[in-house]
């Protein structure tokens, strides 16, 4: 039986030999001009050349090659895969794989290989293969792998040690998050947070805003810091801003979420607020105190006629009051303003917050010769606000401009609403103007053109439009500045 298998497989051998011989003599040179490897292997597995790679790829020359089988060649921990890879090709199925074989001078090479059935008159006889070197391939693989996991390692290194909490989504699923995410949440360690999903964490009315940000993400786009409450693991909410830009994370497409704390910021926030408004405060206080003068001095004047005992006029008492009121007005206007209070947002008519700090502003611009004139240039309806920030925000406003104005002139406040469901506040001097080259720098803190400023103010003023979701735009020249400040309208 074992002869007869024997006697099949040498007939076999000569059949390969001869077609070999023939029916390819004319690819030749085509093969001779190719850097892989072409060969056929017997059914035993035995090599035979077809062209000069051969000899560069296994370092054999073709007396030597044809003596040897892949057996011979292969590095032994590929060797069972390259039986199975053969039979399977004897058996008429094309396989490819990359293996490494063993060079003559004993280096090893990487080849990635391409074995197909040879067959003649319906019958199987041997193995076409085609060998590519791919060792070069393979070590710039390998060293682009490195660098990979060097980058990788070195993004964790920074992402580990960033004063934000970051967090690596997928989907809904964190993936990762660094010490600074696991203490914000509120956890122990890392395992109660990775695995979770980030809606987990979120304060519901904020899941469909998340939802369509990631699906910008997802799209390749970064999305901006906007502020979002965060659930900890003791239940508590805490505020906190979050952006997300597109990420790859061990080979994946992700999501790399930042997220600041910004408790400590509104606190100092509230107390620079805290700081400007007395500062706004003491500055008024010698325009007021020359402003509530003038009515003491009648009402004291009035006071000695009556109590001289003879009959007085009546009317009087109605200038007393009259003056009475006017003083109290100006004193409850400082003292809201000093006030400390958090912020409340209700409905409120716009023009009696006009009129009001027209009234505490009066008593700087007349002791400067100035005059403020408020025109209503439509019919202006209530608005949702936080009336002590107004009122602040105005104020620093017209201090600005006094304070711009030392020869005097005129400060207009234009209002309107417009036709996109806003109002329009105009606050147009005369003043000196404000050079370009500093506008754009209007608004950073302890940036100010004064002598004595600070740059706060404006700074706070402009913070304060943010948290009424307006707008501001500053145009100024040599003959005064315009603040023009947009208010939604709800």
């Amino acid at each position: 039986m074992q002869s007869s298998i024997t006697d099949i497989k040498k007939e076999k051998r000569i059949l390969l030999e001869k077609h070999l011989n023939g029916s390819l003599n004319s690819y030749q040179s085509l093969f001779a001009c190719d850097s892989d490897a072409i060969y056929a292997m017997d059914l035993d597995g035995y090599f035979i050349p077809l062209n000069p790679a051969c000899a560069l790829i296994f370092g054999y020359n073709s007396d030597e090659f044809s003596k040897l089988t892949y057996m011979k060649v292969m590095k032994l921990e590929h060797l069972d895969r390259a039986i199975s890879f053969f039979y399977k090709a004897i058996d008429g199925k094309l396989q490819n794989f990359d293996c490494q074989i063993v060079h003559k001078s004993g280096k090893l090479i990487d080849l990635n290989m391409t074995n197909y059935p040879i067959v003649i008159d319906g019958e199987i006889v041997g193995v076409y293969a085609v060998a590519k070197d791919i060792t070069e391939l393979k070590q710039k693989r390998k060293k682009l792998m490195e660098d990979i996991q060097q980058r990788e390692n070195t993004y964790r290194d920074i992402v580990e040690h960033s004063p934000d909490a970051v967090a690596i989504v997928k989907d809904e699923q964190i993936l990762f998050a660094n010490d600074t995410a696991v203490e914000l949440i509120g956890a122990k360690d890392k395992n109660e947070v990775i695995g979770k999903s980030i809606y987990d964490f979120l304060d519901s009315p904020y899941s469909d805003i998340v939802k369509q940000r990631a699906r910008n993400v997802e799209n390749g786009k970064a999305v901006d810091f906007i502020v979002e409450k965060l659930v900890r693991l003791d239940g508590t909410i805490i505020e906190v801003e979050v952006k997300a830009i597109p990420a790859i994370f061990q080979n994946e497409p992700a999501r790399h979420i930042i997220i600041r704390d910004i408790m400590e910021k509104k606190r100092t926030q509230k107390l620079l607020l805290q700081s400007e408004k007395l500062t706004v405060a003491g500055q008024l206080a010698a325009g007021i105190a020359h402003e509530i003068r003038n009515p003491l001095t009648a009402i004291k004047g009035f006071i000695k006629l009556m109590d001289t005992g003879r009959e007085f006029n009546s009317g009087y008492l109605d200038i007393i009051n009259s003056e009475v009121n006017r003083i109290e007005l100006i004193l409850s206007e400082l003292l809201l303003l000093a006030k400390p209070q958090s912020m409340k947002f209700e409905k409120r008519d716009l023009s009696t917050i006009l009129e009001h700090v027209k009234t505490l502003a009066d008593t700087q611009a007349i002791m400067r010769n100035i005059g403020i004139h408020i025109l209503y240039l439509t019919e202006i309806p209530e608005v949702y606000c936080d009336e002590n920030q107004l009122k602040q925000m105005f104020i620093n406003f017209l201090k600005n401009s006094v304070e711009a104005m030392p020869k005097g002139g005129e400060i207009i406040i234009e209002v309107q609403c417009t036709d996109s469901n806003q109002i329009k506040i105009r606050f147009i001097d005369q003043g000196c103007g404000i050079p370009k080259e500093h506008l754009e720098r209007i608004g950073q803190p302890f940036f100010t053109t004064k002598d004595n400023g600070n740059g706060l103010g404006l700074m706070i003023s402009m913070q304060i439009i943010e948290n009424h979701n307006g707008t501001i735009n500053i145009s100024s020249d040599e003959n005064g500045t315009t603040m023009e400040i947009l208010l939604p309208i709800q």
